[in-house]
């Protein structure tokens, strides 16, 4: 599936850019779904590659290039979620504490989480 041309733009800090290469090297390539809903639910929660089943009322929103990576890691949310966040920009930063998900890195006592600005002119 392709990334819809029109989607916000997807950024990761330097922080979470580190973690995804930790991750990467016990899990393998990895992917993000963002499914909406409450608590750890509006939180990006990552997964090994495929791990997640995306479908219909998912939209594939980037595929992110990480240094050191060889593959992209693609950023899935629920379409619902998307109505959203249709105007911003996301930017997946890393906040200590352990979350509530199976996301992959809730064992390093850290979480994924999104940060956001409004895109000027969307819409």
């Amino acid at each position: 599936m392709e990334c819809d041309p029109v989607s916000p733009a997807v950024e990761l800090t330097p922080a979470a850019a580190g973690l995804l290469r930790r991750l990467r090297a016990d899990h393998g390539p990895l992917m993000f779904h963002q499914s909406g809903g409450c608590c750890d639910g509006s939180a990006p929660m990552c997964y090994p590659a495929g791990e997640f089943r995306t479908g219909g009322s998912d939209v594939l929103l980037a595929e992110l290039a990480v240094e050191g990576m060889s593959e992209r890691v693609p950023f899935w949310m629920s379409r619902t979620q998307y109505a959203v966040w249709a105007h911003t920009r996301l930017i997946v930063d890393v906040v200590e504490g352990r979350g509530s998900g199976f996301s992959l890195e809730a064992p390093e006592g850290v979480r994924f989480l999104i940060r956001s600005r409004l895109v000027e002119g969307n819409g």
